[in-house]
């Protein structure tokens, strides 16, 4: 079979996607199948270009942007091109983290407290942070923690905001929750999916930005995460669910915070997590017992 593995755009996460679309191309090769790799800046020119690329389907290795939010996914759909992951409407869902907040919130998935603002509002940010006390900064739309602030300072969060106008549209002001960052790969589609082992993140910075994430040695994952049995089928349930009600298909990645004292919130739901050397459901995938390029051949059974 011939993949193509899409990667690039023009996202703040282009670096990232190339990077996710190298390492897909070489485990795909691995794993025994012909593939394409394409730097794509155009949805337009890419579908022009793919009659000539005699092709079975697409891997999508783009993160944020139009390669994230549905409209790839639904210019495919539309031409009727087999993609891996989730569809459209989904990924549409899952990208706005505002969306996101509250049809988690309808099904009885625990988010935390805040609310979505935009350039043409007030914000009164003085009272979120009297109220919360340190609070979290972050685009509506996006990942790998590009434009993200946690602080306690009004004015330092004002100017956080402003910086997100640079990158987005919309912003998530939410109440920071302190305790322990966790992850959950979430492998399957409706009632198939189940969540792989979770992983505990521990940046030894102390904030799991974007140097954390992609500089090696930054930041140690302990996988399967030690938790007791009781907490980790709380986190996988509400994983898997959330997976389920935003209609995620073959896999995704749901990102927690748990409180010291054993609450789990939900923070998003990654419709196209990075599949770097650093990148966490390979690594939720290898403690699972699946190499990378046996986690790539699953993912492009949904092809065919």
């Amino acid at each position: 079979m011939k993949i193509v593995v899409l990667c690039g755009g023009n996202s703040p996460e282009r670096e990232v996607s190339l990077n996710s679309g190298s390492e897909v191309e070489a485990g795909l090769r691995d794993a025994g199948f012909e593939v394409i790799l394409e730097d794509i800046h155009s949805i337009r020119d890419f579908l022009k270009k793919w009659p000539s690329l005699n092709a079975d389907g697409v891997f999508i290795a783009l993160h944020g942007g139009w390669g994230e939010d549905g409209r790839i996914q639904a210019a495919l759909e539309a031409n009727k091109i087999p993609f891996t992951g989730s569809g459209a409407k989904s990924c549409m869902f899952s990208m706005d983290k505002e969306t996101t907040r509250e049809v988690l919130g309808l099904w009885g998935v625990p988010t935390p407290p805040g609310f979505a603002v935009t350039p043409d509002r007030n914000h009164d940010l003085s009272t979120a942070v009297k109220n919360w006390g340190k609070i979290v900064i972050k685009p509506a739309s996006g990942g790998s923690t590009v434009g993200v602030v946690i602080t306690d300072n009004p004015l330092e969060a004002r100017d956080a905001l402003t910086d997100v106008w640079d990158i987005d549209t919309k912003a998530i002001v939410e109440k920071f929750i302190p305790g322990r960052e966790l992850t959950a790969a979430v492998f399957g589609t409706g009632k198939s999916a189940f969540a792989m082992p979770l992983i505990e993140i521990r940046p030894a910075s102390g904030f799991y930005d974007y140097k954390s994430k992609y500089t090696k040695g930054a930041t140690d994952y302990i996988c399967p995460a030690e938790l007791d049995a009781e907490t980790t089928e709380k986190i996988t349930g509400y994983a898997v669910k959330a997976h389920e009600i935003l209609g995620c298909r073959r896999y995704s990645r749901v990102d927690f915070r748990l409180t010291p004292d054993g609450k789990p919130f939900a923070l998003e739901v990654n419709t196209a997590p990075g599949m770097t050397a650093t990148s966490l459901v390979p690594k939720a995938a290898s403690a699972y017992g699946w190499t990378f390029p046996q986690l790539l051949s699953e993912i492009v059974k949904d092809l065919f």
